[in-house]
């Protein structure tokens, strides 16, 4: 149905539905068209060059080559909806502009902001698929294709840490003038561990105030059924107020209720990328009492990012349908070359705002989240200025 038919239709009966529908149909040729091409273009850089070197320099079979490129998939499927959503709207809202279609609605009272309600409708469901594919989907999908890659080409590196494996305890104490402050409540070292043991450990143990203990041993093992720590060949120093030795206790076996964390950290933990973001929330609580600040603020920001790139969709939606509207005449080449330019500048305001995050100069949330909080203020800009 043709919008300007619509002229001869009383206003009353003009169902806002079926304005929604239409050009949500107009919408969802282009999305899919661009869904295609991004993807595609997407693999081929990302993924295609590399996985070729493989299978010539590596022998990886074509087989399992075409395999990662199956799981690979995902990961360049969520980079692919935003950029479709704005070329979608681009090429919709520019092909009912320059075939008057807009114009027709308008002249029978429609206004500007009615226009791209089914853009932001269309786009706040793409925007809850991407969430779905950029947190469960394509993680567990590139955890895949790197275990399968990892297997085909004969890697046997451990997936544990193997050597010097340290944890630090930290908790909150109450100071002679009432304030709190945060110190060292426990350190756990261990030189070397292999799978199941660990050798030549340091434990110092300051959480029984004012005694400190000390304990070496030669090895250690987590005990499953009592879920406690078992050392083996070590000694035990009780260290006083004053820092002389109370009491020094030798054993050959003595159990320890440490907490089993300083197990954990020896797994190599994924890539973000390969995280959802609960499994990356928790990786961070693990691993925040002994990492560095820079790399607490990378983790923070990258768990950010997975709800902020999401919502590009819809910013992408509100710049690509303000600017559709405008009058102009321009084909499909033209919106996609507005399509990359935008693309462009989004990733690369957003390359410069991880770094700020990652680098402390702003907060990690705010890094995340500040292209599509100055894209939003741009969209409302345009939307206001084409509404006058």
């Amino acid at each position: 149905m043709k919008i300007g038919a619509l002229k001869s239709i009383d206003r009353n009966r003009l169902g806002l539905s079926v304005m929604n529908l239409y050009i949500i149909k107009e919408l969802f040729l282009p999305f899919v068209f661009g869904m295609g091409i991004f993807t595609s273009l997407g693999l081929s850089i990302g993924a295609v060059f590399e996985l070729i070197r493989q299978v010539t320099d590596s022998g990886l079979h074509w087989g399992v080559a075409a395999k990662i490129l199956l799981l690979r998939m995902p990961e360049f499927v969520v980079f692919a909806f935003p950029m479709s959503i704005l070329l979608a709207t681009l090429m919709t809202y520019s092909r009912l502009s320059s075939d008057s279609e807009l114009i027709a609605l308008r002249s029978i009272g429609v206004n500007i902001y009615r226009l791209i309600m089914p853009a932001i409708a269309f786009s706040l469901c793409v925007v809850a698929i991407t969430f779905w594919f950029n947190n469960f989907v394509a993680p567990a999908a590139s955890f895949q294709a790197a275990l399968t890659l990892k297997q085909a080409l004969g890697e046997t590196r451990p997936d544990f840490e193997t050597k010097n494996i340290l944890f630090p305890e930290y908790a909150e104490i109450e100071t002679e003038d009432g304030d709190t402050q945060e110190v060292l409540t426990r350190l756990f070292y261990a030189e070397k561990f292999n799978g199941k043991q660990m050798t030549n450990l340091t434990v110092l143990d300051r959480s029984q105030r004012p005694v400190s203990q000390i304990v070496v041993a030669q090895s250690a093992e987590w005990n499953i059924l009592e879920n406690i720590w078992d050392f083996y060949n070590g000694t035990i120093y009780l260290v006083g107020a004053d820092g002389s030795y109370n009491n020094i206790v030798r054993f050959e076996h003595q159990q320890l209720a440490l907490p089993k964390t300083a197990l954990d950290i020896t797994k190599k933990s994924r890539k973000t990328s390969e995280m959802n973001i609960f499994q990356a929330r928790k990786h961070l609580e693990l691993i925040r009492p002994g990492a560095d600040e820079q790399r607490i603020r990378k983790w923070e920001v990258r768990i950010h990012e997975k709800i902020a790139v999401p919502f590009a969709c819809l910013v992408f939606a509100m710049i690509g349908a303000v600017l559709g509207v405008q009058p102009q005449d321009s084909g499909k080449a033209t919106s996609f070359g507005i399509c990359i330019g935008l693309i462009f500048g989004y990733y690369l305001l957003s390359f410069i705002s991880q770094s700020l995050g990652i680098s402390g100069a702003i907060m990690p949330w705010l890094a995340a989240w500040l292209p599509n909080f100055l894209g939003f203020g741009a969209a409302t800009a345009l939307l206001s200025k084409a509404a006058d």
